[in-house]
């Protein structure tokens, strides 16, 4: 019994020693002073809870990644920047009537901030909810002539899994080039045989991930979030959806499942295709085989490509969301799946209120989650306190990423209103300056807000101590959810 107690103080006291050590380095590498609190209060208070989690996910600023990938970026826009377009031309579309609503140095700066050119030309048609979504996508992936690039954080190898397999493998034997790329840890249960199908039909499949190097074997952050598709660089499709049977409500517990998607004509389709080009390369580092020239269109919107990463210089996903925010002088209305807002979106949501602007956030009321489920509602209490409205979907679970923008614009895309999208995943939205645009995604959001419950400024107090505690609990892991 001695010795048992021997060994068990040993283990003690070397967690205890680790977890220090394992403390000192997020301080010293963590990207936030929200996130090294959170992780050097856990890792010395409770080391054998959290030296595990830390491997894994603690290092959110991974020095010798950024800077192979920043690498990578600079010598493939070099290659492409056919896809890119030219900031410094872009005078004349500064001088058009939509962007002066939304406001011109709102278009600089996020065109500096993005180093990619403002588009027009272009159209955007909304697909609400997996139907649509998915009959819009397989259609279009159908009458592909030249090549198809697929992207998703999620493919399960379900009925929609399957039915992108089919698709995919048939354009393929059609002599179509095809490229698939997946995200190693959203699809880690992904079947080796649903992968061999695929490559043994000629389609090009390949993981994205950080696992380049044996150091960086462990780290589940700086995923790829991005859900793209495009068709011979005439379609594209980014938004909220990625492959499986769920976002078509077969997940009964979060059923019916609200999702948007949007399909995308016109020059801005070879911006969203060099997003693409960028991952591909890091994946394989090998350019797909492309056509460079731009598909124009019968549209007259114009659109900001807004592609986000951990190794951009600037924070692009925050800022892009604080700049949206400010520039809001009637309302500005967000939905996302999952409410941990930094700090500066806080302050600029409670600013827009200030100014006199509608400030909405429409959140599920469903948890598929339960730490960021628990910490959301504590913020939702504290914006509502700010005098920010907040609804919860009633219906079933609301995974929709959109930002609306007075009567002007809107952004449809990939990322979440917190950190991990802010900071550590991969994302891409799409800004559409257009006031009939904006109208209907605001007709679209107003259905969805009839369909909601509001959050009440006394619903805190009223909520049993345990749960509060859960809540703030749930908070303090805010930074690295």
């Amino acid at each position: 019994m001695q010795l048992d107690w021997l060994h068990c103080g040993t283990l003690v006291v070397c967690a205890h020693v680790l977890g220090i050590i394992a403390a000192c380095h997020a301080i010293l590498h963590t990207r936030t002073s929200q996130g090294a609190i959170a992780w050097v209060v856990s890792l010395i208070g409770v080391p054998y809870l959290t030296l595990v989690p830390y491997l894994f996910l603690g290092r959110s600023r991974f020095k010798g990644y950024i800077d192979a990938r920043r690498l990578e970026y600079e010598a493939i826009r070099e290659l492409r920047l056919d896809l890119v377009g030219n900031i410094s031309t872009q005078t004349d579309v500064l001088n058009n009537a939509p962007v002066h609503q939304l406001g011109i140095q709102t278009i600089t700066a996020l065109s500096s901030l993005t180093r990619m050119s403002f588009s027009t030309g272009n159209h955007v048609r909304t697909l609400i909810n997996g139907e649509a979504t998915f009959s819009a996508i397989f259609d279009t992936i159908n009458a592909a002539r030249y090549y198809v690039l697929v992207q998703s954080f999620i493919i399960r190898a379900d009925i929609v899994g399957d039915m992108l397999r089919d698709v995919l493998l048939a354009k393929a034997a059609q002599g179509v080039r095809v490229h698939l790329l997946y995200d190693s840890i959203g699809s880690i249960d992904l079947p080796v045989a649903y992968l061999s199908a695929l490559r043994a039909g000629s389609v090009e499949v390949h993981a994205f991930t950080t696992n380049r190097c044996f150091v960086n074997r462990f780290q589940l952050n700086f995923r790829n979030h991005r859900k793209i598709v495009i068709v011979d660089g005439e379609y594209a499709f980014i938004g909220g959806h990625n492959i499986g049977i769920e976002y078509l409500g077969g997940k009964p517990s979060l059923s019916p499942w609200r999702d948007t998607h949007i399909e995308v004509r016109g020059p801005v389709v070879k911006q969203i295709e060099f997003v693409f080009v960028e991952d591909w390369f890091w994946a394989t580092q090998r350019l797909p085989d492309t056509t460079s020239s731009i598909r124009p269109c019968d549209g007259n919107m114009h659109c900001q490509v807004i592609a986000s990463g951990p190794a951009d210089r600037q924070e692009t996903c925050l800022l892009f969301f604080v700049e949206s925010i400010h520039a809001a002088r009637e309302r500005i209305w967000i939905t996302s799946p999952y409410l941990i807002p930094d700090e500066a979106v806080f302050a600029a949501l409670r600013l827009a209120v200030m100014r006199g602007v509608d400030v909405r956030v429409l959140i599920p009321a469903r948890r598929d989650h339960i730490v960021v489920f628990e910490a959301s509602r504590l913020y939702a209490y504290d914006m509502v306190h700010a005098g920010i409205q907040i609804f919860c979907y009633r219906p079933g679970f609301l995974h929709q990423k959109v930002i609306l923008i007075d009567s002007v614009a809107a952004a449809i895309g990939s990322a979440n209103l917190d950190n991990r999208s802010f900071r550590l995943n991969f994302e891409i939205m799409l800004l559409i300056v257009d006031s009939i645009f904006a109208a209907e995604v605001s007709s679209m959001l107003e259905a969805d807000f009839a369909l909601s419950d509001p959050v009440r400024a006394n619903e805190y107090e009223q909520t049993p101590a345990w749960r509060r505690m859960a809540m703030h609990v749930a908070r303090l892991f805010s930074p690295i959810l």
